[in-house]
């Protein structure tokens, strides 16, 4: 008989956030595949879990998955998790899926904490329609090129990105979609640290740089005006 593979949400920052069910299933089945064996230790271990951990990331992905893969059809039922947040939304673990499809693998999702819905019922901003982009590149000529894009689109827009790279992210967007354009910074979401900054994006920009701002955000751009 099959296992089972279990996508299982995990706090996005307060360990508190866990659902019941999460640690019922991180409790019961055989094996964790984790992206990164710090974070998940730490994790596992706040709620008296030991489990044997493997590695499943973007940089082993496709191997990894095989060998999820391997287990599975042995028998074995496997949870994976991500850092935080749920696993496979904009993190690895897509290969995975498609892999358990193929070969008639149940998969169940265990829901739980959101920064993207944490973030947008906390703004302010008109949310009955919003426009997630996830992450913008890396490479300044294309991440300008898709904010342009974005500009044309008269939504709630919702971008992620890595701490080291949010004033650079804000002083993209006071210069091509506007310095008076209204913003939302979510910061350090569920946290002790846990702020939103509202304002336009030229005094967030002034915020995050007087601050010296550094860890996780969601940045919400309001385009609906």
């Amino acid at each position: 008989m099959k296992g089972k593979l279990y996508l299982v949400s995990t706090p996005i920052g307060n360990y508190d956030d866990i659902t019941v069910r999460a640690v019922k299933v991180l409790r019961s089945i055989d094996l964790v595949f984790c992206e990164e064996y710090k974070e998940a230790r730490r994790l596992l271990s706040h709620y008296g879990i030991k489990k044997d951990l493997h590695n499943l990331n973007e940089h082993n992905e496709n191997e990894s998955s095989l060998e999820v893969l391997t287990k599975l059809k042995s028998g074995l039922n496997v949870a994976l998790i991500s850092d935080c947040g749920t696993p496979v939304f904009s993190d690895p673990g897509k290969v995975l899926v498609d892999l358990c499809i193929q070969n008639d693998i149940k998969i169940i999702p265990v829901p739980g904490a959101s920064s993207i819905l944490a973030a947008l019922v906390a703004s302010g901003v008109d949310m009955n329609q919003f426009y997630y982009y996830g992450w913008l590149s890396p490479k300044k000529d294309l991440r300008r090129k898709q904010l342009l894009d974005l500009k044309k689109i008269k939504e709630t827009i919702v971008l992620m990105e890595t701490p080291y790279r949010l004033n650079t992210l804000l002083a993209d967007v006071v210069k091509i979609i506007g310095a008076n354009t209204k913003c939302v910074l979510a910061f350090e979401l569920t946290t002790e640290k846990e702020k939103f900054y509202r304002g336009t994006a030229e005094q967030l920009l002034k915020i995050a740089e007087d601050k010296k701002l550094k860890g996780e955000f969601v940045f919400i751009i309001d385009l609906n005006n």
